[in-house]
C-alpha cells in the first residue's frame, strides 16, 4: 500500500511540473475546440532544434564516456526494441480484428522512440537535479532502428508468405494477383531473393529521415568537433522553453488523433492503453542490468523506461509509410499518437518513484 501511496504521489506532483502540464493543457484546448495552431514549419524547426541539443549533448558526453559504461546500456536497448516487436507479434497482431500488416506496423512504432518524450524525461530529471548519463541521447538510435527493422522485415515475411500461399492455391492466376516476379513475391525470384537489400532499404530510410538525421548529425558534432560554447549558450537556455510549446503542440495532435481510433478495432485502444506501462518495465529491467554491471544511474535506468515505454512521434510514421505502404495509418498512428504518447509521458513518474524505491537517487 505505501508503494502505491509513494507512486500517486509521485505522479501527482509531477502532473503540475511545466513539461507534463504543457502536454495536458493541449489536449484541454483541442477537447473544447480550440482554434489555437503552431505553424508546422514552426513545429518543425522546434523538433530540428530539441534534437540536436539532444544529440550534441550525447555526443560531447561520449567524448569522454568508459567504452563499456555506453555499450552495455546501448545493447539492453537494441535488445528491448526487438523485444517489444516480437510480444506485440504474439499479442496485437493476434487479437481479433487486427490484420498482420497493421498490427506489425503498431507494435514497430511502440518498439520506436519518441525523441520528444525522452527530451521531456530529461527536463522533469533536471527540474528535480536527478543526475543522468550524458550520453543517454546516443541510446537512441539503438532502439529506434532494431525495433522499426524488426517490424519492418516482419511485415514483409508475412506479405511474401501470403503472396506465396496465394500462388499455390491459385497457380498462374494467383501469381498474377500477388504481382508475379515484377512484384517480386512470386515466379521464379525465391523468398530470400526478395529480401535482398531490405535490410538496407530500411537502415537508409531510417537515417534519413528528420528526427534520426539531426540526433545523429548532432551527436557527430558533440563527439569531433567542439561545440559546446554554442551548445552552452544557445541549445540549453532554449530548450525547456521550446520542450514546453512542442508538449503544447503534442497535447492537441494527440487529441485530434483519438478520433482516428474509431476506424479501427477497439484492440489497438486496448494495446496502446497498456504497452507504454509493459513496455516500460522492459526498459526499467535492462536499464537494471546496466546498473549492476556498469553502475548505470538510476536517472539514466528512468530515462531507458521512459524509451522504452515511447512510441515513435516523428520517425517512425514516415518509416512506416514508405516502408508498408498498405498498412492503415489510422491504426498505427492514431494508437501511437492518439494514446501512447501521452500515456508514455504521463508515466514518466511512475519509472521516478520506481527507480527511487529500487535502486535510490
Amino acid at each position: 500500500m505505501d508503494i502505491v501511496m509513494t507512486i500517486a504521489t509521485t505522479v501527482v506532483e509531477q502532473l503540475q511540473k511545466p513539461t507534463l502540464a504543457f502536454l495536458i493543457a493541449g489536449m484541454l484546448l483541442a477537447s473544447l475546440g480550440s482554434k489555437f495552431e503552431v505553424p508546422e514549419p514552426v513545429y518543425k524547426f522546434i523538433v530540428i532544434l530539441l534534437l540536436l541539443k539532444v544529440g550534441m549533448g550525447a555526443g560531447i558526453s561520449v567524448r569522454e564516456a568508459d567504452l563499456m559504461s555506453l555499450l552495455v546500456p546501448a545493447l539492453g536497448a537494441g535488445v528491448v526494441g526487438i523485444l517489444i516487436v516480437l510480444i506485440g507479434s504474439r499479442t496485437l497482431v493476434r487479437l481479433r480484428g487486427v490484420s498482420e500488416l497493421d498490427g506489425l506496423a503498431t507494435v514497430g512504432l511502440f518498439g520506436a522512440v519518441s525523441a520528444s518524450t525522452l527530451a521531456a524525461g530529461m527536463a522533469v530529471l533536471d527540474d528535480q537535479q536527478l543526475y543522468y548519463e550524458g550520453f543517454i541521447g546516443a541510446l537512441y538510435p539503438f532502439m529506434d532502428i532494431a525495433a522499426l527493422v524488426t517490424a519492418i522485415v516482419l511485415a514483409k515475411l508475412a506479405q511474401a508468405r501470403k503472396a506465396t500461399a496465394i500462388q499455390s492455391v491459385g497457380g498462374t492466376g494467383g501469381a498474377a494477383l500477388a504481382g508475379g516476379p515484377a512484384g517480386g513475391v512470386g515466379g521464379s525470384a525465391p523468398i530470400g531473393g526478395m529480401d535482398k537489400g531490405l535490410l538496407g532499404g530500411i537502415l537508409t530510410d531510417t537515417f534519413r529521415s528528420p528526427a534520426i538525421s539531426a540526433l545523429v548529425i548532432g551527436l557527430a558534432l558533440g563527439m569531433f568537433s567542439q561545440p559546446d560554447s554554442v551548445y552552452k549558450s544557445f541549445y540549453e537556455p532554449l530548450f525547456r522553453g521550446l520542450l514546453s510549446v512542442l508538449m503544447l503542440i503534442m497535447g492537441m495532435e494527440a487529441w485530434s488523433r483519438l478520433s482516428e481510433l474509431r476506424k479501427v478495432a477497439h484492440a489497438y485502444v486496448l494495446y496502446a492503453l497498456t504497452a507504454p506501462l509493459v513496455h516500460g518495465l522492459l526498459g526499467f529491467g535492462a536499464g537494471l542490468v546496466a546498473h549492476h554491471f556498469t553502475g548505470f544511474s538510476a536517472g539514466g535506468v528512468v530515462l531507458l523506461s521512459i524509451m522504452a515505454a515511447s512510441s515513435s512521434d516523428i520517425s517512425g510514421p514516415p518509416t512506416m509509410r514508405g516502408a508498408l505502404p498498405e498498412a492503415n495509418s489510422s491504426a498505427y498512428v492514431g494508437a501511437s499518437t492518439g494514446l501512447g504518447t501521452p500515456v508514455a509521458i504521463l508515466s514518466i513518474p511512475v519509472w521516478i518513484a520506481l527507480a527511487e524505491m529500487v535502486i535510490g537517487f
